[in-house]
């Protein structure tokens, strides 16, 4: 099986409501050969609520499954994949092209309960739908970003505000003497207190279609506290 057949199998699996002994021996083959470390395995466990959040109608019960995978996290911490107990996972990717995107986006559908966002300028509008999607499960997203770059056509920043996302901007300070204003130039979040997002890369369509940018994606419990304190400090600023 591969990734889409893995995720075909799930849905196959879920139609009865239960799982036959045929296929946990063909999970588990395939585990074997796919999922042979933490981080993959957290990755599998992710996909197995994605589907079953997808097969929920209840509002009611989607969180329900939410409060069991978080239960699941801190009863079976070596099937996270973002808080592995004991080991750190990094990860760089570079842009032109759609790594960096991909990795934004993929994190977004990631989060479980908050995203931290602090980021210069958003234009990319499959970034801003993957942060809409997030708002809409329930993630708790809180955003920091430039006054001036707000303004921008094309911006999205007023997107978040008409869906009920908390948005703060850099317009607390006044130009200095030389009529210049400092901008709010970072480019990182954090998602669910555990992993750190933070490069050079802009989120806009640019800097995936032409601009030569990275970023980096860890869960490092030191790095994670450090932009989460930094964050903590912009938000209570602003």
């Amino acid at each position: 099986m591969n990734p889409a057949d893995f995720e075909r199998f799930l849905q196959q699996s879920l139609a009865d409501r239960k799982v036959s002994g045929g296929e946990k021996v063909a999970l588990a083959d395939w585990l074997d050969q796919n999922a042979n470390t933490d981080q993959k395995k957290g990755v599998v466990r992710h996909a197995a609520f994605e589907v079953a959040r997808g097969a929920v109608a209840d509002p009611d019960a989607v969180h329900v499954i939410a409060w069991l995978e978080d239960i699941l996290k801190v009863v079976c911490p070596v099937m996270s994949p973002a808080a592995t107990t004991g080991s750190v996972a990094s990860h760089a990717y570079f842009s032109p092209g759609e790594a960096c995107l991909g990795e934004i986006v993929n994190l977004f559908g990631q989060a479980r309960r908050t995203a931290d966002v602090c980021v210069f300028t958003i234009t990319d509008d499959r970034i801003a739908n993957a942060i809409l999607a997030a708002h809409r499960r329930g993630v708790v997203v809180r955003m920091i970003t430039d006054h001036e770059k707000s303004h921008d056509a094309g911006s999205d920043i007023h997107k978040f505000r008409a869906a009920g996302i908390q948005v703060k901007l850099d317009d607390v300070h006044g130009p200095d003497a030389y009529g210049l204003t400092g901008h709010m130039h970072h480019k990182f979040a954090i998602f669910d207190g555990t992993r750190l997002l933070n490069g050079s890369y802009n989120w806009t369509r640019g800097a995936a279609d032409m601009n030569y940018e990275n970023i980096t994606d860890t869960t490092d419990p030191k790095l994670v506290a450090a932009f989460a304190s930094e964050f903590k400090r912009l938000w209570n600023m602003f």
